[in-house]
């Protein structure tokens, strides 16, 4: 997938989100990582975590541990 569809993808799913809350967190991450290339929210956690995030997107790979993007963005 290239740039062009990665970032139509991604304003499909924004597009989607009707939490502020969820839309505010993803703000924050984008602008962070915009000015200065890497997120401050990623530096600000410990390295047990970072480990845990690491592991819940290990984990997300498996179909079996999805759910239906209706009941994650509703």
């Amino acid at each position: 997938m290239g740039v062009s569809d990665l970032k139509a993808n991604i304003h499909l799913m924004v597009d989607e989100i009707e939490n502020e809350s969820i839309l505010q967190t993803l703000f924050e991450f984008l602008s962070g990582r915009k000015n200065n290339g890497q997120s401050s929210f990623w530096q600000g956690l410990i390295d047990a975590q970072r480990q845990e995030i690491l592991l819940a997107f290990d984990e997300s790979e498996k179909d079996e541990n999805l759910i239906e993007k209706g009941q994650l963005f509703s």
